[in-house]
């Protein structure tokens, strides 16, 4: 699904800013903070702000559309993608990476109706272990 179907199938009425954000998230799986879909975007629509984007940012997550993440503390990261996966925050060079996520511990939530998962690792990437 696209960015203009995927605003429309959650009511939010898609503005030029909102689909650009929302195609921006779409195409990346880099977790981009607040600073870089702004810097990202301001050549394409000059007049964004920074509150635009964290606006819009909020209003992606109030409605399920998007999960804000914020596993170092400071920065808050987007993430587009809504399957089941956790998050690894590589602390030397602050790169957060996928991973699918299998069942993990269902057996002890029998009777619970979980609505979300968030599963997260801090360490050193292969690269920052060279």
């Amino acid at each position: 699904m696209g960015a203009k179907e995927t605003l429309i199938n959650h009511n939010i009425r898609p503005s030029i800013t909102r689909l650009e954000i929302m195609e921006y998230l779409l195409s990346v799986r880099t977790h981009p903070t607040v600073e870089e879909i702004y810097d990202y975007l301001l050549p394409k629509i000059p007049t964004l702000s920074k509150t635009t984007v964290y606006n819009t940012l909020k209003l992606f997550s109030e409605e399920g559309i998007i999960k804000l993440l914020t596993i170092d503390g400071a920065q808050v990261r987007a993430d587009g993608f809504n399957d089941m996966h956790g998050h690894f925050l590589c602390t030397g060079c602050r790169k957060l990476f996928d991973f699918p996520l299998g069942e993990l511990a269902g057996e002890c939530l029998d009777g619970f109706d979980v609505k979300t998962r968030e599963v997260y690792y801090t360490g050193l990437c292969k690269n920052c272990q060279k």
